[in-house]
């Protein structure tokens, strides 16, 4: 059973990561990747080392909060569309990560699990434009490149969220 302030505690974290994730995901939008790899709307994907900690190291039900609720402020803040996208990205990259995440130290690394989210990541916002721009060649066209840049950003991702998620253990259980 939780105590209250239990429960404060762990609203107060999943208030401090959803922060965390937001300025990152804004933070992102200044690096100027494009001029690195010319495929448009590369991101490296920062706010997915918050997801990944979350993923790892909280509950489902927290790292789901985390997602959507940063999706929503992204999507009061820069309109619609990113909303759609955010969501669509966020939420599939979350459920991939989960599966993959019942193999963590078995089977997957952080790094491994983080690959996992990009790639599912890409594919719900292709998918997303597909439908949104009535172009289902996007999926054959564009997702191969955004798959190919996903496995660095991705690895970089995972690189970066490591040392968080192994010094970080929190006395959260994991499951629901």
């Amino acid at each position: 059973m939780n105590s209250p302030s239990r429960n404060i505690r762990r609203l107060t974290l999943d208030a401090l990561l959803i922060s965390l994730a937001l300025v990152l995901s804004l933070a992102e939008r200044w690096i100027p990747l494009e001029l690195l790899v010319p495929v448009p709307g590369i991101k490296l994907g920062l706010a997915n080392i918050v997801t990944l900690f979350a993923v790892l190291r909280l509950k489902g039900s927290d790292a789901l909060l985390i997602v959507v609720t940063r999706s929503l402020i992204l999507g009061a803040i820069s309109g619609p569309t990113t909303l759609l996208f955010s969501l669509a990205g966020g939420l599939l990259a979350l459920v991939f990560m989960l599966l993959a995440a019942q193999g963590h130290e078995k089977v997957f690394s952080v790094v491994g699990i983080s690959l996992a989210g990009a790639a599912a990541h890409n594919v719900g916002q292709v998918a997303i434009a597909s439908l949104v721009l009535q172009e289902p060649l996007l999926l054959l066209t564009y997702l191969p490149p955004l798959l190919l840049t996903g496995l660095v950003t991705g690895t970089l991702t995972g690189i970066a969220a490591y040392p968080v998620v192994t010094r970080f253990r929190l006395p959260v259980e994991r499951a629901g």
